[in-house]
């Protein structure tokens, strides 16, 4: 059966779940229309919820899921792992394993400590930075998103009522409580502002631990750095003795080596995660062997210690490295083709209609935003209750014709995926721009 609407036994477990969860979900990024859809199975690049309506997955649990649902290496090695032991006090070789794949992959890391989350690795990124260098401040770019650490939360939900000035952007708080010293620690830059990111840093940079980027921020509009602002941040960063993170959780999926290797960034401090996986909880810091050093416990405490009773356990690392191991160059390929179909696609199909909208992205990764010119950066890309509708329009039309897409997030493709997948993410969104001319006519 092909998507539609939410189904009557999503609707009845949905009445279940209001009674054991605050809003009746796990987490705030479900979304609702108005109950959630239930999911009962995953295979491939597919997902059959419980009333069992079939949607091709562009939301790949929020970009993790590189190799669709239920890939037979991971089933697999899981399989023989469960029946060995799911977690150890002790270390086990896997976990040597995967780190070898990720310092002998991705440039700059040489040395890897995994924890839990893309959230873990990024508080303890952080924590490195300050352990490194002695100082406590922080910079980083409005809007985009590092998980649920606060210094990491200021700014991500910025809006034109309170983001203050374009050269200085405010500080502002992403909760109710969030503390007035947190924002006082942390430098908000503008994405691809070159000038005025040089600025800040050599202001701040005497108090400044790290400066923490996405290559491609997601929240940000899923928009490419210029050359000339990485040269600036990388280079005012190396002259203040300011460490720079980047967060590659979500965009190590851009290629073989990382998103950071594509766009010109060498930094000291790396953040994985998602794809890391295989699909199970994972998150990893790597870095330059001499920062990393802040973790090395082997004469006694370390300048930063770092524990986690689930961290390096055995069921993500072996799904991690079964994972990893088959994405080679002839996946990375497939997913930039698959990608370069959807994105070539969906503006053609934008262009024949002169229709107000425009797509952005890399490799497997696009997001659509309803406005003619492509954002440069966060404020460009927030949108207003009249184009957060049109958005809202297009992902329940997604849905009713089979596919899942994401809202106000990037959109993932996966290597289980094939050309007539991507060829009916371009049909259904022409479908959309034919009958909802009145929503998105400039």
């Amino acid at each position: 059966m092909v998507g539609s609407q939410v189904g009557q036994r999503s609707k009845d477990i949905f009445t279940r779940a209001r009674r054991v969860f605050p809003d009746g979900t796990s987490r705030v990024t479900v979304e609702r229309n108005p109950e959630p859809l239930y999911i009962e199975r995953g295979i491939g690049s597919y997902l059959f919820d419980v009333d069992d309506n079939r949607f091709l997955d562009l939301n790949g649990n929020f970009t993790a899921l590189i190799h669709g649902h239920a890939f037979v290496p991971v089933v697999e090695a899981l399989t023989r792992q469960v029946q060995r032991g799911t977690c150890f006090a002790n270390p086990t070789e896997s976990e040597i394993e995967l780190a070898e794949l990720l310092c002998h992959r991705i440039p700059h890391v040489e040395r890897v400590r995994f924890v839990n989350t893309g959230t873990e690795a990024v508080l303890f990124a952080i924590k490195a930075a300050r352990a490194f260098t002695g100082r406590s401040k922080v910079a980083k770019l409005e809007g985009a998103y590092h998980g649920a650490y606060d210094w990491a939360e200021v700014s991500v939900a910025a809006t034109p009522d309170n983001w203050g000035d374009a050269a200085a952007p405010s500080s502002t708080a992403f909760y109710r409580g969030m503390p007035a010293s947190v924002l006082d620690e942390v430098v908000v830059l503008r994405f691809n502002d070159t000038e005025n990111a040089r600025q800040l840093l050599s202001f701040h940079g005497h108090s400044l631990a790290a400066v923490i980027l996405d290559p491609m921020p997601s929240r940000g509009g899923l928009t490419a750095p210029k050359p000339e602002f990485i040269a600036a941040v990388q280079d005012t960063a190396r002259k203040n003795g300011v460490l720079v993170i980047a967060d590659e959780v979500l965009n190590l999926r851009q290629s073989f080596r990382g998103a950071s290797a594509l766009y010109g960034l060498v930094p000291d401090l790396i953040t994985m995660g998602k794809i890391i996986g295989g699909g199970l909880p994972i998150g990893a810091i790597g870095g330059r062997e001499e920062v990393m050093r802040v973790f090395d416990a082997s004469a006694g405490r370390p300048l930063l210690p770092q524990g986690g009773t689930f961290s390096a356990n055995p069921l993500s690392i072996t799904a991690g490295l079964a994972a990893m191991k088959h994405l080679d160059h002839a996946a990375f390929a497939k997913l930039d083709e698959l990608g370069h179909v959807v994105r070539d696609g969906v503006g053609r199909a934008i262009s024949k209609r002169r229709a107000s909208l425009c797509i952005t992205g890399a490799a497997s990764l696009f997001r659509i935003h309803p406005m003619a010119v492509a954002p440069k950066d966060n404020r460009e890309a927030y949108l207003s209750s009249g184009p957060s509708k049109l958005m809202k329009q297009l992902g329940d039309f997604f849905v009713e014709n089979g596919v899942m897409f994401p809202h106000a997030a990037a959109a993932s493709l996966s290597t289980a995926m094939t050309r007539a997948d991507a060829e009916l993410v371009v049909d259904v969104f022409g479908g959309f721009l034919d009958s909802h001319r009145e929503c998105w006519k400039a």
